[in-house]
């Protein structure tokens, strides 16, 4: 392994509407990733050695908040808290594994929705990036300049391939004007 360490990275906020009614519905998009160790270390070797040590699940459970900034900062919209898991299996089916012999294979859910990848790096992509969407009302807010911030945390247990991880990062701040 390269880097011993993991981080949130990328934060970044996309906002739906750069002048919302205050009868508007505005809905935040908010993406990052989950970079450094457990990217590297989440491919098909470390799937099958953690499968023969019957480390055949992992959980990384993580949130968002949104909140304006300021001396009172106020949370808006439902605060989203959630998991990914990944699934180790064995399989038979070639197209899956890209080491011939091997065959153990991951199916990553969201939302108790189960996806198989591909290959390695769309695994990676479905279980390390991520991009939610919050909706609030504009009322919420009020009329005026608005400054929005996002707070999010990643955590996993310790694993065959990874050690245990807690973090909360704050995304820089984005501007929301509301009209009547």
């Amino acid at each position: 392994m390269t880097s011993d360490k993991n981080a949130i990275s990328g934060v970044s906020l996309e906002k739906s509407f750069d002048k919302p009614k205050v009868e508007d519905n505005v809905t935040v998009s908010v993406k990052f990733s989950v970079t450094g160790a457990l990217r590297e270390a989440f491919n098909e070797k470390n799937w099958e050695k953690a499968y023969n040590n019957h480390d055949n699940t992992f959980k990384l459970r993580y949130g968002v908040k949104l909140h304006t900034s300021g001396l009172r900062k106020k949370e808006i919209g439902k605060p989203l808290d959630t998991y990914k898991k990944a699934a180790l299996f064995w399989t038979r089916n070639p197209k899956l594994t890209q080491m011939g012999e091997k065959k153990v294979w991951v199916q990553i859910s969201k939302n108790f929705e189960p996806s198989i990848p591909n290959s390695q790096s769309e695994a990676q992509q479905l279980f390390l990036d991520f991009d939610e969407k919050i909706q609030f009302s504009a009322s919420e807010l009020g009329v005026g300049k608005h400054k929005i911030g996002a707070e999010v945390y990643v955590s996993w247990f310790k694993h065959d391939y990874t050690e245990p991880f807690d973090e909360t990062v704050h995304s820089k701040e984005i501007e929301i004007e509301v009209t009547k």
